[in-house]
Protein backbone atom coordinates (compact mmCIF):
# COMPACT_ATOMS: atom_id res chain seq x y z
CA UNK A 1 0.00 0.00 0.00
CA UNK A 2 1.67 3.29 -0.80
CA UNK A 3 1.47 6.20 1.91
CA UNK A 4 0.26 9.96 0.66
CA UNK A 5 2.56 12.24 1.10
CA UNK A 6 1.15 15.98 -0.48
CA UNK A 7 1.21 15.37 -4.18
CA UNK A 8 3.27 12.12 -4.10
CA UNK A 9 2.66 8.45 -3.45
CA UNK A 10 5.37 6.37 -1.86
CA UNK A 11 5.90 3.09 -0.71
CA UNK A 12 6.45 2.51 3.12
CA UNK A 13 9.51 1.31 4.75
CA UNK A 14 10.05 -2.01 4.93
CA UNK A 15 13.05 -4.55 5.83
CA UNK A 16 14.71 -3.98 2.93
CA UNK A 17 13.82 -0.85 1.95
CA UNK A 18 13.97 0.69 5.34
CA UNK A 19 17.81 1.77 4.90
CA UNK A 20 17.56 3.36 1.78
CA UNK A 21 14.88 5.27 2.87
CA UNK A 22 17.16 6.39 6.26
CA UNK A 23 19.42 7.59 3.55
CA UNK A 24 17.05 9.96 2.13
CA UNK A 25 16.31 11.72 5.54
CA UNK A 26 20.16 12.60 5.68
CA UNK A 27 19.93 13.51 2.09
CA UNK A 28 22.41 10.59 0.72
CA UNK A 29 22.13 8.38 -2.04
CA UNK A 30 22.70 4.74 -1.57
CA UNK A 31 22.31 1.42 -3.57
CA UNK A 32 22.72 -1.88 -3.00
CA UNK A 33 25.94 -3.39 -3.15
CA UNK A 34 26.15 -7.57 -3.54
CA UNK A 35 28.62 -8.77 -0.73
CA UNK A 36 29.23 -11.93 -3.06
CA UNK A 37 29.77 -10.29 -6.47
CA UNK A 38 29.63 -6.40 -6.02
CA UNK A 39 26.87 -5.96 -8.32
CA UNK A 40 25.25 -2.53 -7.53
CA UNK A 41 21.27 -1.81 -7.88
CA UNK A 42 18.96 0.14 -7.84
CA UNK A 43 15.92 -0.37 -6.49
CA UNK A 44 16.58 -1.89 -3.33
CA UNK A 45 15.62 -5.91 -3.50
CA UNK A 46 15.88 -8.62 -1.45
CA UNK A 47 17.79 -10.78 -3.99
CA UNK A 48 21.20 -9.66 -6.01
CA UNK A 49 20.00 -8.92 -9.71
CA UNK A 50 23.63 -9.91 -10.69
CA UNK A 51 24.53 -13.54 -8.52
CA UNK A 52 20.62 -14.49 -7.21
CA UNK A 53 22.10 -14.27 -3.82
CA UNK A 54 20.90 -12.29 -0.93
CA UNK A 55 21.35 -8.89 -1.38
CA UNK A 56 24.49 -7.42 0.56
CA UNK A 57 24.81 -3.91 2.11
CA UNK A 58 23.79 -0.27 1.45
CA UNK A 59 26.80 2.29 -0.38
CA UNK A 60 26.71 5.80 -0.84
CA UNK A 61 27.48 7.11 -4.41
CA UNK A 62 28.36 10.35 -5.60
CA UNK A 63 25.02 11.30 -7.21
CA UNK A 64 25.91 12.12 -10.31
CA UNK A 65 24.96 10.79 -13.40
CA UNK A 66 23.89 10.97 -17.17
CA UNK A 67 19.86 11.18 -18.34
CA UNK A 68 19.67 7.66 -20.18
CA UNK A 69 16.59 8.56 -21.82
CA UNK A 70 13.65 11.45 -21.07
CA UNK A 71 10.06 12.58 -21.39
CA UNK A 72 7.78 15.95 -20.98
CA UNK A 73 4.86 15.28 -19.40
CA UNK A 74 2.46 17.71 -20.11
CA UNK A 75 -0.45 15.49 -18.99
CA UNK A 76 -0.33 14.24 -15.14
CA UNK A 77 -1.76 11.18 -14.25
CA UNK A 78 -3.46 12.49 -11.42
CA UNK A 79 -3.92 15.71 -9.78
CA UNK A 80 -2.13 18.06 -7.92
CA UNK A 81 1.42 17.56 -9.99
CA UNK A 82 2.50 20.70 -11.30
CA UNK A 83 3.17 20.53 -15.51
CA UNK A 84 5.30 20.34 -17.46
CA UNK A 85 7.57 18.17 -15.54
CA UNK A 86 10.41 15.90 -17.21
CA UNK A 87 10.32 11.78 -15.75
CA UNK A 88 13.55 10.51 -16.60
CA UNK A 89 15.67 7.23 -16.42
CA UNK A 90 19.14 8.43 -15.17
CA UNK A 91 22.32 6.04 -15.15
CA UNK A 92 24.39 6.61 -12.67
CA UNK A 93 28.33 7.40 -12.50
CA UNK A 94 28.35 3.74 -10.47
CA UNK A 95 26.51 1.64 -13.02
CA UNK A 96 22.71 1.88 -11.47
CA UNK A 97 19.54 3.52 -13.04
CA UNK A 98 17.17 5.09 -11.38
CA UNK A 99 13.59 6.53 -12.97
CA UNK A 100 13.30 9.80 -11.43
CA UNK A 101 12.61 13.74 -12.34
CA UNK A 102 15.02 16.49 -13.85
CA UNK A 103 14.06 19.71 -12.07
CA UNK A 104 16.23 23.19 -12.20
CA UNK A 105 15.82 23.69 -15.74
CA UNK A 106 13.29 24.40 -18.67
CA UNK A 107 12.11 20.76 -19.92
CA UNK A 108 13.15 22.01 -23.79
CA UNK A 109 16.95 22.39 -21.91
CA UNK A 110 17.13 18.49 -21.06
CA UNK A 111 18.48 15.99 -23.82
CA UNK A 112 19.96 12.80 -23.37
CA UNK A 113 23.15 12.17 -22.27
CA UNK A 114 23.33 15.40 -20.05
CA UNK A 115 25.23 15.44 -17.09
CA UNK A 116 23.09 15.45 -13.99
CA UNK A 117 23.55 15.79 -10.14
CA UNK A 118 21.28 14.52 -7.16
CA UNK A 119 19.13 17.14 -5.74
CA UNK A 120 16.57 16.62 -3.45
CA UNK A 121 12.29 16.72 -3.33
CA UNK A 122 11.58 16.57 0.85
CA UNK A 123 8.54 14.76 1.94
CA UNK A 124 6.03 16.14 5.03
CA UNK A 125 7.78 12.84 7.54
CA UNK A 126 11.01 13.90 6.88
CA UNK A 127 12.45 11.66 4.23
CA UNK A 128 13.15 12.81 0.66
CA UNK A 129 13.01 11.77 -2.73
CA UNK A 130 16.07 12.00 -5.06
CA UNK A 131 15.67 14.41 -7.87
CA UNK A 132 18.40 15.22 -10.26
CA UNK A 133 19.40 18.66 -11.66
CA UNK A 134 22.07 19.44 -14.64
CA UNK A 135 25.21 19.86 -13.26
CA UNK A 136 27.07 22.89 -13.11
CA UNK A 137 30.37 21.13 -12.75
CA UNK A 138 29.97 18.91 -16.17
CA UNK A 139 28.67 21.64 -18.33
CA UNK A 140 31.37 23.24 -20.97
CA UNK A 141 31.30 26.55 -22.60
Amino acid sequence: MMESTDTYEVPPPDEVTGPWWDATRERRLVVQRCADCGHRQHYPRALCTGCGKLSGEFAEVTGRGRVDTFSVVHRAPRGGLEVPYVLARVRLAEGPVLVTNIVGCPPGDVVCDLPVVVDWRPLPDGRALPVFRPDPSARSV
